[in-house]
């Protein structure tokens, strides 16, 4: 039986070198960043990336590991 049901609108990515490896959906924020933690501290390691992205908007809620921030320099 298939479901014409999109899926949720929290998306949460894993990969591994690049390539990704688990996705999971949740309609629910809070849901889907509880998995996130969970995520971190199950699969969180040299070479993993996670990211939580709001599919409606777009935006990247969330990130591990977190990206240093990129330090621009004025000229003087």
């Amino acid at each position: 039986m298939h479901s014409n049901q999109s899926p949720g609108r929290y998306h949460l990515l894993l990969t591994s070198s690049g390539r990704p490896v688990q996705h999971g959906w949740w309609d629910a924020e809070a849901t889907a960043r509880r998995k996130f933690t969970t995520w971190v501290g199950d699969w969180g390691q040299p070479g993993a990336r996670i990211t939580l992205t709001d599919e409606d908007t777009g935006e990247q809620l969330d990130e591990w590991p977190e990206q240093a921030p990129v330090v621009v320099s004025g000229g003087s």
